[in-house]
């Protein structure tokens, strides 16, 4: 069964969350601290991570950053309602996907399992046996979702994987950030441009020799993205 890690201060939520989980066929364990919630990921293997953002001490962002030297595994922030520049913080420090507080368990539960179903199958090599996408300098493999740059093979977080993938499948053609939303999220477009550029940001760093001139994720102003038809 697929196991969950909740790392949130609020001892009443956890166990409410946790519950919700359980109920839809997802095992959860609860940590109350940053610190406690990294070394629970020492001992055991999480298919995901609920991480919220207002902590005391090490707050959530200290934790993501200490989860993404070590793991890909998906990261799910609860940032306070409104809070956009949390939001934006937590997505370009590698975050996955977000949920604002206060939040409506199902929904919650809809967007776990979503995730789970989405990169787990994946990681456990029920791909559809397709080829690396090769580019000069860059080689991008859907079945072990890892990439291979000049500097060497790096893993991806689920999100940054699946946009760069999906710019890589169509080179040279604009995607929309409507399309782009609604394929990498797999949920209506919510006219938010801020995930998508956060991700994007996050790829640049990792994948192009020189950000302020990308060989590869071209901007496309007023519409969206493209893969470089020259890459």
């Amino acid at each position: 069964m697929d196991r969950v890690l909740i790392i949130d201060d609020d001892r009443e939520l956890c166990a409410l969350v946790q519950r919700a989980l359980v109920a839809a066929g997802v095992d959860a364990d609860c940590c109350h601290s940053g610190q406690s919630g990294l070394l629970r990921m020492e001992g055991r293997d999480y298919q995901l991570v609920i991480l919220d953002v207002m902590m005391p001490g090490f707050d959530g962002f200290d934790t993501l950053e200490k989860i993404r030297a070590r793991s890909c595994v998906p990261v799910l922030m609860l940032t306070a309602k409104g809070d956009g520049a949390s939001k934006v913080r937590g997505l370009r420090a590698g975050a996955d996907d977000y949920l604002p507080k206060p939040f409506d368990l199902e929904e919650l539960s809809a967007r776990v399992l979503a995730l789970i179903r989405r990169y787990t199958c994946l990681n456990r090599g029920l791909g559809g046996g397709e080829s690396p996408i090769r580019f000069s300098g860059l080689s991008i493999d859907p079945d072990a979702r890892v990439v291979q740059t000049a500097g060497g093979p790096i893993e991806l977080p689920p999100k940054e994987f699946d946009l760069l993938l999906l710019l890589a499948r169509n080179q040279g053609r604009v995607l929309t950030k409507q399309r782009i939303y609604e394929e990498v999220w797999g949920e209506p477009y919510a006219y938010d441009d801020s995930t998508i550029m956060a991700i994007v940001s996050r790829l640049r760093k990792k994948i192009e020799p020189d950000q302020s001139h990308p060989s590869y994720i071209q901007t496309v102003r007023g519409v969206g993205y493209r893969f470089s038809r020259e890459a």
